[in-house]
Formats: structure tokens, sequence, C-alpha cells
């Protein structure tokens, strides 16, 4: 494919820019002055029919020099407390790319200053750039919803954060970039006419099932809570902590959406704070299916002119705890090799995560080991958890009642081995790891990207010739602090 051709994929007749204005506003970009490419994902471009390779007219897109771009306005709750008029600071949708399945819209963030940048400057900076893209693609891996990253721009322009930094920007893709802020936005200002716009438009383009129900605000409601607690339960269960669970960052399709201060757990801790600006432990790890059940609350304030029995609402809104719970045990069901569901299933599991917490064990480390339990074999248990730099004996009760688990459902090592080891994953996106990537890239070194991405794309592989990265981590690490700047 030649690059004269490329742009003929970005489609600026996408359905959510047919809704204009007051939903969107059409705005120039900044593009990034002397660009040059970081990384061009050939994975997620391969499957979108695109070039493999990053070529000089992709180039122009992804660094912000089009012709038409856009960005929408939206509300939310920021920490629990309402902010009021938010919208697109950075972000400029292009269009849409057209799959075998779907047409996924097309953002590029840190392109220039937009009617809602309020006070800021409509950049974002190399360091939070190779965060969003290489966690994008590293959840995607692991089958967990989330937009998706096809392209890293970088550029000599100065930006000043708490100190001066370079330029960047991501070129991120989704099936829609709505979020719960969208539908507070109007609903708070009493604009019901644009609610019912708004909601109709996402029944039509992405709950089409919902098209001949009698009751479709209702039944959209209730596909956002079930789709969020699903989400939630999927970060839960790889130890994802998202960072700043605002309503204005939650989607209405219930993918992750907005990598700011994130983390996965290193040691397992029910208190995790992956932001040092919350302060408060909002959105530590423990709380995260509580805040999420608290954003889709504030989402039912919104459907509630629309709704005339407000029990029904009510209703739907508590059927949030029951999916999580469902989505929960069903993941670490699987994590633990389980084939059948049992009462005693959630005690076992909470035992479990409360000794890796009591012991600050590694919680990817220790269930890829686990993966290798031997029924036949009680010999290997010496040493089982050996790499954790933890005795196993801390672990003998518990190990008891698993395997006792494992022997009442006939489990064959020979079948369980393998389905772990394929719900387990061997590596994930470590904050450590990020920084020396980014570390490296503020040099002008970007192969540390380029191997990462290799590895994060195929999670639950060996990849021998990186075993360090998926041992415990230097104890340096834990001194990273992440926050909301970029």
């Amino acid at each position: 494919m030649n690059a004269p051709s490329e742009t003929l994929f970005l489609h600026p007749e996408t359905p959510f820019l047919k809704l204009s204005q007051p939903f969107v506003e059409q705005v120039k970009t900044h593009p990034l002055p002397e660009p040059y490419w970081i990384s061009w994902n050939s994975h997620l471009a391969k499957s979108l029919h695109l070039s493999l390779e990053a070529t000089p007219a992709w180039l122009n897109v992804c660094a912000g020099r089009v012709n038409q771009a856009w960005c929408s306005v939206y509300s939310g709750h920021q920490f629990g407390v309402w902010a009021g008029q938010l919208g697109d600071g950075r972000a400029h949708l292009l269009g849409s790319v057209n799959t075998i399945d779907q047409a996924l819209e097309i953002q590029i963030k840190g392109a220039g200053l937009t009617p809602f940048s309020r006070m800021g400057d409509g950049r974002a900076v190399l360091r939070s750039s190779i965060r969003e893209y290489l966690a994008s693609e590293a959840m995607a891996a692991l089958q967990i919803p989330t937009t998706r990253a096809l392209a890293l721009v970088g550029s000599t322009l100065p930006v000043q954060r708490e100190r001066w930094e370079s330029a960047a920007i991501v070129t991120r893709l989704a099936p829609s970039f709505i979020r719960f802020g969208h539908i507070e936005h109007f609903a708070h200002r009493g604009d019901i006419a644009h609610v019912v716009t708004l909601l109709d438009y996402i029944i039509e383009q992405h709950y089409p099932q919902l098209l001949e129900s009698d009751t479709p605000y209702i039944d959209l409601f209730e596909q956002m809570v079930s789709h969020t607690a699903r989400l939630i339960a999927q970060w839960q269960a790889v130890g994802f902590c998202h960072g700043v669970m605002n309503t204005d960052n939650m989607s209405v399709l219930g993918i992750t959406l907005d990598y700011g201060p994130y983390g996965f757990l290193d040691h397992f801790d029910w208190q995790h704070r992956c932001n040092h600006t919350d302060h408060q432990g909002r959105y530590a790890y423990i709380n995260q299916p509580h805040a999420a059940y608290w954003n889709c609350a504030a989402l039912a304030s919104a459907f509630w002119p629309l709704i005339a029995d407000e029990n029904l609402l009510s209703d739907r809104l508590e059927r949030f705890h029951e999916r999580y719970q469902w989505s929960y045990l069903q993941l670490f069901r699987k994590k633990l090799g389980l084939q059948q569901a049992k009462a005693d299933d959630s005690a076992l599991i909470q035992d479990l995560l409360d000794l890796l917490h009591q012991h600050r064990v590694d919680f990817t480390l220790f269930f890829r080991l686990l993966s290798d339990l031997s029924l036949t074999d009680s010999a290997r248990d010496a040493t089982l958890l050996a790499p954790l730099d933890r005795s196993v004996s801390l672990f003998n009760l518990w190990l008891q009642r698993y395997r006792q688990r494992l022997i009442e459902e006939e489990s064959q090592d020979s079948a369980r081995h393998p389905l772990m080891r394929r719900t387990n994953p061997r590596f994930v996106l470590r904050n450590y790891l990020a920084q020396e990537a980014i570390d490296k890239a503020t040099q002008g070194d970007f192969s540390m990207i380029k191997s990462l991405q290799e590895v994060l794309h195929s999670p639950f592989d060996e990849h021998p010739e990186f075993s360090s990265w998926a041992e415990l981590p230097p104890a340096w690490s834990s001194s990273i602090s992440v926050s909301c700047s970029s």
C-alpha cells in the first residue's frame, strides 16, 4: 500500500460527528513540529488492514497534520465532587477506520488546545504517552476491554509539567469514546432533549439489540452497569489499578479509558494507591468496585427524568453487585484452575488474598507459580514459591484446602497447568519497566518500548530472553511516584 492512500482509511463521516453541536465542535489541530516515529503498532495495524510499516502519510496524521478534527463536551464527578464542564481538552477526533467487525473512532491525544482545554495547554508529554501506549496494548493482550493504541509520535517541542519535558502524541482507537460524563453534562443542565438524543445515538450505534425494547433507556442503563461491573472484576483479577476513576473517565461501553496514573500491583496490598495525589485512597485497589458502583449511581441520576419508576432504576443499579461478584468469582476460579463452582469458593479466594496482603507477596508471580502446583508430586511444593523470596510454609494451611478442592473435582495436572498458564500472565506492565522504557526514550533510545510491546503482546508466553521482567521487581521500584500530571 503506498503512502498517499493511507489517509483514505480516515472516514470523517463517523456517526458520532453527525450529532454536531452541542455535542461536538470542529476545531483546528496544532501539529507537533518536527515529528518523528517512536512506535507504530504493526500488530494492531495488521488487524485493521493498514500498512505494517510506519509511513510518512501516517506520521503526518499521527502528528496532527490533518485538515479536519473534532472534540466533544462532557462533564463529570472528580473524586466524588461535581467538576462541571470538562470535555476533550487535548484529544482530537479525526474520524474512523472500518474493520471487519465494526468501525473504530480515531483520536490523537496531545495536538493542542481545544475549546475545552480550560487551563491546560492541550499537549501530552513523552512520559505519559509511553505509559498510555504500552498499557493500552498490554490490557488488550490480557483480554480486558480497552482503548487501543496505534501509534506514538514524538517531537522536540518542550512542554512544562513539574519539569520541562518533550511533547508526544498517542493515536488511540475505540468503538466510542463516550463517557458517563457526556450524559451527565446535559442532564445536569436540565437539557433532557439532548440527553435523549445522546442515548438514542448510543442505542442505535452500540446497543442495537435494544432498538425493539419497550423500555430502551432502563435497559441501556442496565447494560452500562453490567459492562462496568464486569470490567472492574477484570481489573481486580489482574491486579490493575486505574488511579482516576472519575465519571468522566468511565466508558458507556465498559472499556478501560484514559491511562493516567495507573499501575499493576507488585506485592499485593488491598490499600494500594497508584495515584499519589489520591490522598484519601478513594481509588485504591480495594475501593475500585465501590468507586465504580458510585459512578453508576451518579449515572443513574442522569437517567431519572427518563424513567417513570425510580424503584426500577434503583433495582437495575443494585444489580451491579450481583454482576460484579459473579464475574469476580468466575475470573478467580479460572485463575485457580477450578472447573466447578462451590459455595465456599469466595472464602478460599478471600483467604488467599489476605495471605498475599499479610506477607506482601507479589500478585502476578504468585499466581503464575501456582499454575505449576502438582497433585502427583507434592515434594515440589517445598520449592514452588522460591522465586517469591517467601517460604511456602506461609501458605501450608491454605494449600491443603486448595489441594483438597482440586481433588474433589478430580482435577488433572495435565489439563489444569496449561489452562492456568493461559489465564495467569507471566508478564504485566510493571511500573519499573515502564519507567525504564521512559528513561531510555528520553535519551533517544526507543528499543525497550519495542521489546516491551512484543512481550506484552503475548503476556502468557515464556519469552525466556526477557525472563528477568517476570521476576520480582527491584527494590527501587517502590519509590516510583505517579500522579495525574501529564
